[in-house]
């Protein structure tokens, strides 16, 4: 898996860290990711620091994400996000779905 994720100590808090290219390349990871072994989590972090470019795929896997585990999550953040990845995630409206920082 091209993408690293982190579970909190309990369990309850699933980190997905994102290379430097946010794009169609990494559907199955990032799928894989939020989808193995999350029955306990109702916190998601997705971890921007590293991304430089992010495209239209990347926005429809946060998007399949956010659908997938929305009645299981309470909690949707996007942290550490560069500015111009900052940009496209306002421009979208994602702030709307997801507590972004």
């Amino acid at each position: 898996m091209s993408l690293d994720r982190e579970f909190s100590a309990d369990g309850k808090e699933l980190t997905i860290f994102v290379e430097e290219k946010f794009d169609f390349s990494k559907v199955q990871d990032f799928r894989f990711a939020y989808s193995d072994g999350v029955d306990a989590i109702d916190s998601v972090v997705i971890n921007l620091q590293k991304t430089e470019y992010m495209d239209s795929s990347a926005l429809g896997m946060l998007l399949n994400m956010h659908r997938t585990l929305g009645s299981q999550v309470s909690s949707f953040r996007i942290i550490k996000c560069r500015p111009q990845v900052l940009k496209i995630l306002l421009i979208a409206c994602f702030d709307k779905k997801f507590d972004i920082s």
